[in-house]
């Protein structure tokens, strides 16, 4: 009998919940009219973490990228002097490549290649199998020819735990 009653119950609020739909989702009722602050900003993992000191991650954070470089490169250049840096694979020197990595933006090519690095472009944009941190150590301790301090240029982790989708949303299932 508690049973059937139960059945009843879960078929009446299913019921409820069917008469009770609309054909237009009600209006959104939350209040847009305030200042809003941006809190964070990673366009580029790993970098902000490693360059930016704790003292200055809020600043950084709600920095505009067009205002970082003046900012923030000679923090940027203090951490490459630091980790022994001179020149990377793709030919940068230290201001120059100071300036690439502190505009924590991500670079989007409309044509063409979108890779965050495949060994000839760089930086068009960043596709989901991107081994991003690999590429960036790379560029941070491989020295000019890329095979400067092999032990530490990878991460070790060759790709994600599960396979990416063929189609939309391409992201790989969840567990």
């Amino acid at each position: 009998m508690i049973q059937k009653k139960f059945s009843l119950f879960l078929f009446g609020l299913g019921l409820m919940a069917i008469v009770g739909c609309e054909d237009d989702p009600p209006a959104d009722t939350f209040d847009i009219t305030g200042t809003y602050i941006q809190n964070e900003q990673m366009a580029r993992p790993a970098i902000n973490t490693v360059f930016v000191n704790s003292a200055r991650k809020n600043e950084f954070n709600t920095t505009p990228p067009s205002a970082m470089n003046a900012a923030f490169n000679a923090q940027f250049q203090s951490v490459l002097t630091a980790f022994g840096f001179t020149q990377n694979a793709l030919g940068q020197d230290k201001p120059t490549f100071a300036g690439l990595l502190v505009t924590d933006v991500l670079n989007v090519k409309m044509n063409g290649t979108t890779t965050f690095f495949d060994g000839t472009n760089v930086l068009t944009g960043r596709a989901l199998a991107d081994d991003v941190i690999d590429t960036e150590l790379l560029l941070i301790f491989g020295g000019p020819s890329g095979t400067s301090n092999p032990g530490l240029t990878r991460d070790n982790v060759n790709n994600n735990d599960k396979a990416f989708l063929t189609v939309f949303p391409y992201l790989a299932a969840p567990f």
